[in-house]
């Protein structure tokens, strides 16, 4: 029989809740700005906005009565299935929204860094694209970026769907988990939406799968066990200095991150095979005033079907996508701002390498 499970389980008693290139260029819109100003996410001033983990948990505090006040730093690598909540689990911990999230397979395409700090220990934080079968260069990139983040890690979160049973994807997880020999938490996220009793078989089964540090029954849309989480896995890291700053989030230049939100609004907006066909490149961000940019983007996709149905009957698609993208946008950069969306097709654009290093996709 596999080896049980080393490490131990929180949270079920502990009131977790059971329960541009060149080319022709169509189908553009132009989206005005409001009047009201917001402050830039990556500059917030201090106590305005989310709260910071730190405020949102007590996780700082008891690693601080612990460590005797010694300075930790360590890494943390997110792996999984498609949508079992990476991507949430990570805006969550960084206190803001840095990665897309929607309900389709696959959103996450490549690694982003994430930045933590506490009052006596700071942690990066690595998103990583879901597991899956690889079927196009696309999807082998977005592998290699899963696999490279472990490589850098100190702690790995293995995040699965607590409302799903073990599959043959669960499966190809533990696979690649097999030669790790760094720890490796299991956590079963979306308590929120099962009942506790079922949470039991689950963890016996993963149990008898692998050894695993420490197993966590969380909610990454609610925070339920995150501080405790936080707790055991900063008892992993190291004694270090602080690398970054403490009001640096992410590495990630706002050039993506703005690229990242009008490609979650276009992914939400459509449907059929358009969602994975499209990818989206900021061609210019341009500040016409201190309180006003203009951005430039392209949306692509690989068929002029694929661009009707992302343009829409009027235009009215591409306008709502850039409604909805303008409002997240403004928040990242604190000011207002003038987006314009075009739509474009390049064919097969997944499988060239060169459309992919220019979309930023493969390095």
């Amino acid at each position: 029989m596999p080896a049980p499970v080393s490490g131990s389980v929180s949270g079920l008693s502990s009131g977790a809740t059971p329960r541009s290139e060149s080319g022709s260029v169509t189908g553009s819109v132009s989206v005005s700005a409001p009047e009201s100003v917001t402050r830039s996410v990556l500059g917030k001033e201090p106590g305005s906005g989310s709260a910071s983990v730190s405020e949102r948990t007590s996780g700082s505090a008891p690693v601080s009565e612990a460590a005797e006040h010694a300075h930790r730093f360590g890494s943390v690598a997110l792996i999984g299935r498609p949508n079992a909540g990476k991507s949430t689990l990570f805006n969550y911990l960084v206190g803001e929204k840095v990665a897309i999230v929607t309900d389709k397979p696959q959103t996450t395409r490549t690694g982003i860094m994430g930045i933590i700090t506490g009052v006596d220990w700071q942690m990066v934080i690595y998103d990583t694209p879901g597991v899956h079968i690889p079927k196009d260069r696309l999807g082998k990139a977005m592998m290699s970026s899963a696999l490279d983040a472990l490589e850098r890690a100190d702690v790995i979160y293995y995040i699965t769907d607590a409302t799903a049973g073990f599959g043959s994807g669960e499966a190809r997880v533990l696979e690649i988990l097999s030669g790790v020999t760094i720890p490796v938490f299991l956590l079963l996220n979306k308590i929120d939406l099962v009942e506790k009793a079922g949470l039991l078989p689950l963890i016996d089964d993963y149990s008898q799968r692998r050894s695993f540090a420490h197993i966590f029954p969380i909610s990454a849309k609610t925070g339920d066990n995150i501080p405790e989480l936080l707790t055991r896995t900063i008892s992993f890291f190291s004694e270090g200095p602080r690398y970054y700053d403490a009001d640096e989030m992410t590495d990630q230049p706002e050039r993506i991150i703005v690229a990242e939100f009008i490609r979650e609004k276009a992914i939400l907006a459509t449907h059929e095979e358009v969602p994975y066909a499209l990818t989206v490149y900021v061609e210019k961000m341009e500040l016409r005033r201190a309180d006003l940019m203009d951005i430039f983007a392209v949306i692509v996709v690989e068929r002029q079907g694929q661009k009707g149905i992302l343009i829409g009957k009027q235009g009215a698609t591409i306008k709502r996508i850039g409604e909805l993208a303008r409002k997240d946008i403004e928040e990242l950069l604190g000011i207002k701002v003038n987006l314009k969306l075009f739509a474009q097709v390049r064919d097969k654009w997944r499988n060239n390498v060169n459309n992919l290093r220019d979309y930023g996709l493969l390095t």
